[in-house]
């Protein structure tokens, strides 16, 4: 019997360096009970798949002692690690590199002097002292990997680079790599912590009390304290901290936090509002209806946290690549430094000069960290803008969409249907084929009903429930029930055919509910639906951004499709679908595409579950407080806008494109200096630049998607 695996997500301290984290995520998949492990350096989180939990922690501290990990759970300071990195290790690695600076500047000032002066033993003291205390972090992690028996890190190849200097008394070019190398180092953790705040900072909407009115009067509690049904007193100005409905008050309220837009929300009682709002104007009294960790400021929360758990393919083979080309270089490096003085007799010390420097270009710094830092910025940048993409993987399938399948009732049109018009036949009248349209579909959730049971009752007319009774919903076609002595049906055309009813043949621009009472065909309602505003808007945007073709799938008549079809420009359509015709069609669109674009869905994320979830990348639109799109979907658009579609593939394809512009970078730039230093037309000093300047540029590329304000053509709040 096996045994049942758990997840726990920790925080993850005291780490500075992706080849560590490589090592503890690689070290963790080793050990027998661990199905799976993700150490993201992004985001300092490591996610475990595992039977024993409490076993990851000893394993973590065999592989990396110093690395501390904190149960998720347990976390009581949210950016902790960062205000360390930020605070006293910058003050630490500060007053280091200027004790190291100064002796290193005495020994250039006082070279020739030294030389002249015999003093040479006075001069390896001083460059001695400089590397090891410029070096100490550095030597101390090369020593540990040797000792795990793991030859080959950055860390390695910087000691053996610098020692090697030193050992060909290349005092000055040993002393200053270290510098400098540490000078980037630390310019580096600067922007990764830069970013890594950015992205929390979208965390900040986290409510942190709640007012709950009690017996003794209102008292301020945690959000997790407070239960289901308990009264809220929520002040202008205030977040609020759990779901709940409107019971007094009126107020605008800013879903920024939750949806990107910054427009605020007119609320009144009877409405609902949700964790992680705020509260711009009036008091309110809100009953609370959900637990907190069931809330959507919740949900957004555990998606943004949790996305870079899954890795795009990119990521990973960066991280195998780096595992591989480490000890490579290592080796390329020995046959340069030995193998030209034993064929030719050439200089050793030239040739040992030019596989240090080799070693020195040649850390993958720049892939290991820019890259995951990419996908990171891409997820936050999404995020802020109300765009909840699941993982890694998912910013590089939206980049790869050819082809965009849209539902048409609630994504491309409002959804909100309205009677159109009452055409009665056969001796009724419309008051009467109202009626008995309301009755039959009284108990019907279904939006046309509720648009029919609206109508009927704006003349203020109310039905007796106690007069209804067999009621029979027949899925994709209509109901059935028996209104007093009246036998009722309302359908569409595929439910008359069923019932072999006798029918005009009619040609409708909107949904049509036709009414059969006693077997008599009594007439029919048309029904009309809008389309939304920005829907015309965000096709033309998925064009632009090389999406080759829109489909849509309404369970509609063809012709209310054609017309919705027509007025977008969409490619192709298909109606009068049942639910599971929906998957079928679908299924058809994914033979069809034979090429390496993937296929996209988009829907309301209730009905459209199974093609959600067929779909290379299913996006829930208008999601909000939706556990059902929550949980199938990989992308979650938290408002109802087309327009978010838009610019989920445009953040998605310039992340990628970001991402490809630091693989080029870095193999460009290292590519043409190790062909340089292996000609001897490069110094130790403009190998340091090469290898630092890239990583600096690339890891300020990827943090450029996240102050970003537009992304193309689409503002981007």
């Amino acid at each position: 019997m096996m045994a049942e695996m758990k997840t726990e997500i920790f925080n993850v301290k005291n780490i500075d360096c992706p080849s560590c984290a490589a090592k503890i995520e690689n070290g963790l998949k080793a050990v027998d009970g661990v199905n799976d492990a993700v150490l993201d350096f992004a985001s300092l989180t490591l996610h475990v798949k595992a039977s024993d939990i409490t076993r990851i922690i000893e394993e973590v501290r065999k592989i990396e002692p110093e690395v501390e990990l904190v149960p998720k759970s347990e976390q009581t300071t949210p950016h902790e690690s960062d205000q360390e990195s930020g605070g006293f290790k910058l003050k630490r690695e500060l007053s280091i590199l200027t004790v190291a600076a100064a002796l290193f500047c005495l020994q250039l000032f006082f070279e020739d002097w030294f030389h002249r002066g015999s003093f040479s033993l006075l001069e390896l003291a001083i460059v001695v002292a400089a590397y090891l205390i410029a070096g100490s972090n550095v030597l101390l992690g090369a020593l540990k990997t040797i000792r795990k028996g793991m030859l080959f890190d950055e860390n390695v190849l910087m000691v053996i680079a610098t020692g090697g200097a030193l050992a060909i008394h290349a005092y000055s070019e040993a002393v200053g790599v270290m510098i400098f190398y540490k000078i980037g180092e630390l310019l580096q953790d600067l922007a990764v912590s830069r970013s890594r705040r950015s992205i929390r900072a979208l965390l900040a909407a986290r409510p942190d009390k709640a007012v709950v009115k009690t017996s003794d009067g209102y008292q301020e509690v945690a959000p997790e304290s407070v239960a289901v049904g308990d009264l809220l007193l929520i002040k202008p100005g205030e977040k609020v901290p759990l779901d709940g409905k409107i019971l007094s008050g009126n107020t605008q309220l800013d879903s920024s936090a939750l949806t990107g837009e910054s427009k605020p929300l007119t609320a009144k009682p009877g409405d609902t509002v949700l964790a992680g709002q705020i509260n711009k104007s009036g008091a309110l009294t809100v009953r609370v209806s959900r637990p907190f960790n069931e809330s959507s400021i919740s949900k957004v929360m555990d998606l943004v946290e949790n996305a870079t758990a899954r890795k795009a393919k990119t990521e990973k083979f960066i991280t195998t690549f780096a595992r591989y080309y480490t000890p490579a270089v290592v080796i390329i490096a020995a046959g340069i430094a030995f193998l030209p003085p034993i064929i030719s007799g050439a200089s050793y010390q030239t040739w040992i000069y030019r596989a240090l420097v080799l070693l020195v270009i040649s850390c993958p710094c720049a892939l290991v960290v820019s890259i995951p830092l990419g996908y990171f910025g891409g997820i936050g940048k999404a995020s802020r803008n109300g765009i909840l993409v699941k993982g890694s993987n998912f910013i590089d399938t939206l980049a790869a969409v050819k082809t965009v399948v849209f539902d048409k009732t609630g994504t491309l049109t409002r959804g909100v249907f309205q009677v159109k018009e009452v055409v009665n036949l056969n001796g009724f009248s419309k008051t009467q084929l109202l009626e008995f349209a309301a009755a039959a579909e009284l108990q019907s959730t279904h939006p046309l009903a509720t648009s029919i049971i609206n109508a009927f009752s704006k003349d203020r007319r109310e039905l007796n429930p106690a007069m209804i009774f067999d009621h029979t919903d027949i899925p994709g076609q209509g109901v059935k029930a028996r209104y007093g002595e009246y036998s009722v049906m309302v359908g569409n055309d595929s439910l008359l055919h069923l019932e072999s009813i006798d029918h005009p043949k009619c040609e409708f621009d909107g949904s049509v509910a036709h009414i059969v009472v006693n077997g008599n065909y009594a007439g029919y309602i048309t029904i009309g639906d809008e389309i939304k505003p920005d829907a015309e808007n965000a096709l033309k945007r998925l064009k632009q951004q090389g999406v080759e073709q829109v489909v849509m799938l309404t369970g509609d008549n063809a012709r209310s499709a054609d017309a919705v079809a027509n007025s977008l420009g969409i490619d192709s359509f298909y109606a009068d679908l049942l639910p599971e015709d929906k998957v079928s069609i679908f299924e058809k669109l994914i033979k069809k595409n034979t090429g390496d674009g993937k296929i996209a869905f988009v829907g309301d994320g209730i009905n459209d579950a199974p093609v959600l979830a067929r779909a290379d990348v299913g996006v829930a639109m208008g999601a909000l407080g939706s556990d059902a799109a929550v949980e199938t979907a990989d992308v979650v658009l938290m408002n109802d806008s087309p327009l978010k579609m838009a610019e989920a593939v445009s953040i998605a394809k310039q992340t990628r494109r970001i991402v490809w512009q630091n693989i080029i970078l870095a193999f460009a730039v290292k590519g043409i200096f190790i062909l340089f230093g292996a000609m001897g037309m490069a110094t130790m000093w403009e190998a340091v630049f090469a290898d630092m300047g890239t990583a600096l540029v690339a890891v300020a590329n990827s943090t450029r998607i996240i102050g970003k304000s537009r992304v193309e053509g689409i503002t981007v709040d």
